[in-house]
């Protein structure tokens, strides 16, 4: 039985770890059936195949692909190029592959899609999705609610769809919140791995980095706690159902 490839981008150990704890409980899936690599501290070898692995899943981070060069971090630059070196074999191959939050800016890049700051960018906390028709005829998506509430906290965005990729989710703010490529090739703004919980802790590590006004931070913790946000978690258990 193949194990599923968890990539995290987090330099910040406690926001891994919770991340790491937070997919495992999502998709239901024990430690043992992954491969765990923090491509903050370790690279990925050049020679890893990804079709040994059921599936790949790329968590979030604090990066964005679209800062021009000179304004990345060093760290940030090597995840970046890490990230998006395996790229060309996951689409080629139509792998199994779900990118959350920055996982759909690297996605789009790769695709040639436009991803920017210019509009869509969202504050942390609770957003409003709809799916779209071809959304809701999706194998991840298909029986679930049409409307769902799902957690996001993002400056940059999709700004238009890529070619070749189907359009399954959107929201008032941000109009891409979920895509797919082919098949088996998935990506969402919103984070599915995340609960009330999860974005409290990650509040409180990222209250100095940009997404939001520091003093309001009680308030969006507020907010989280008093959304009702179970279908994201649902969808990234049907990915590792339907690959696993």
């Amino acid at each position: 039985m193949k194990r599923f490839l968890i990539l995290q981008l987090r330099p910040e150990t406690e926001a891994s770890d919770e991340e790491f704890r937070s997919i495992l409980n999502k998709c239901g899936l024990p430690e043992e059936r992954t491969h765990r690599i923090r491509v903050d501290q370790q690279d990925i070898q050049a020679d890893l195949d990804v079709t040994a692995y059921a599936g790949v899943i790329v968590g979030g981070g604090p990066g964005c692909v679209s800062d021009r060069p000179e304004d990345k971090s060093p760290l940030d630059a090597r995840i970046e190029g890490q990230i998006l070196a395996l790229m060309p074999q996951i689409t080629a191959a139509d792998h199994p592959f779900m990118g959350c939050c920055y996982g759909l800016g690297i996605l789009a890049h790769h695709l040639g899609g436009e991803v920017s700051k210019a509009r869509f960018g969202e504050p942390v906390g609770p957003s409003l999705c709809t799916m779209t028709p071809e959304g809701e005829d999706d194998p991840l998506l298909r029986g679930l609610p049409a409307e769902f509430e799902a957690f996001v906290g993002h400056k940059e965005a999709v700004q238009d769809l890529p070619t070749d990729t189907v359009h399954l989710v959107g929201s008032a703010p941000c109009p891409f919140q979920m895509i797919r490529y082919r098949s088996n090739v998935y990506a969402t703004q919103f984070h599915p791995e995340a609960d009330a919980n999860d974005f409290e802790r990650r509040i409180q590590i990222y209250r100095g980095y940009g997404y939001f006004p520091p003093e309001d931070a009680d308030r969006l913790i507020a907010a989280c706690h008093a959304a009702r946000v179970s279908v994201p978690g649902e969808i990234l258990r049907r990915f590792a159902v339907r690959y696993g």
